[in-house]
């Protein structure tokens, strides 16, 4: 990883933003093919594939030397808990709006708070626990939608689709929470090829259930969609070389205008006002959540400066 000694913020926010319309694209082709095919072999597509774009952001050289980690059950972990994240969401992009089921899944960031606290011993104060707390309300504002005597436009695939939705938003908190703790010890290439690989073959154990065989311009999708996944995931990576995180993550919230564009010139769909009103909470929420930590961020670095011994003068 380059130094952000030498960072060029501008650049990275452009990689950032560019792994958003990367990973919306992947969703749309998705989308477009989801009734057609199981969500393991969809899955499948999604991993196999992104390991092209994958292997060549690591480069040949770096090869077998990627593999080697003194955690491998942690990437077994992560990669179950992120190929769980993938299937629920696949499927609820089979039965939602897709602007609808990003909305949804803007919540994985605010448990993955609460799985810092529970599983990695972080500690978070009221600023941060009002945020999520405030974040998951605008998630019930979107799921009033769906589930529950009130909603209005729900049938009942639809709030399938969310229930699928929220499972895939924790279970994306809980590899996110495991990534946390991987990246403290292990580099972050290393982490993106294994979780690829290992979410592949886990995939493959979908096969006895039944697969059908894609013809030519379905396959193209699929095929598709793990190339986009493993582009969004590289410039994910790599945006963050060139900026702090509390600079560039904000700029995940840009999915949102590709999901609505998706949405409405291939899909015809435009969500509610409902939707859009716990949406704005959801990202208000976790664009306070990011400020914290950045703020806390700068608190932890004066007061290490602080408190370095100063050298006497001779």
């Amino acid at each position: 990883m380059a130094s952000l000694t030498s960072a060029q913020p501008g650049l990275g926010i452009a990689l950032k933003i560019a792994s958003t319309l990367a990973f919306t694209a992947m969703a749309t082709l998705i989308k477009l093919v989801s009734d057609r095919y199981p969500v393991g072999e969809i899955v499948f597509f999604r991993s196999f594939f992104a390991l092209i774009p994958v292997a060549a952001w690591v480069g040949w050289r770096e090869f077998p030397y990627i593999f080697r980690t003194s955690r491998f059950f942690g990437h077994v972990v992560r990669s179950i808990a992120g190929a769980t994240s993938m299937a629920c969401g696949f499927t609820a992009l089979s039965l939602l709006p897709i602007a609808n089921a990003t909305a949804i899944g803007y919540a994985s960031p605010l448990m993955t708070v609460i799985f810092a606290v529970v599983l990695l011993g972080e500690r978070v104060h009221v600023y941060r626990w009002s945020a999520v707390a405030i974040g998951l309300c605008g998630v019930l504002v979107i799921l009033s939608d769906y589930v529950g005597p009130d909603a209005s436009t729900a049938t009942s695939g639809s709030a399938l689709g969310a229930i699928f939705a929220v499972a895939g938003a924790v279970a994306g908190a809980l590899a996110a929470t495991q990534t946390r703790s991987l990246t403290r010890i292990e580099p972050a290439a290393t982490i993106v090829v294994y979780f690829s690989s290992l979410t592949a073959l886990f995939s493959l154990a979908s096969l006895p259930f039944g697969w059908a065989v894609p013809d030519g311009i379905d396959f193209l999708a699929l095929f598709g969609a793990g190339l986009c996944g493993g582009v969004g995931q590289v410039l994910l990576t790599q945006s963050y070389r060139f900026g702090d995180a509390s600079l560039i993550a904000p700029f995940e919230y840009t999915s949102m205008i590709w999901a609505l564009t998706a949405s409405l010139l291939i899909f015809g769909t435009w969500p509610n006002g409902v939707m859009l009103f716990g949406t704005v909470i959801v990202v208000a929420a976790g664009l306070f959540v990011i400020w914290r930590e950045r703020q806390l961020g700068i608190e932890r670095t004066r007061s290490k400066r602080a408190q370095t011994p100063t050298t006497p003068l001779s």
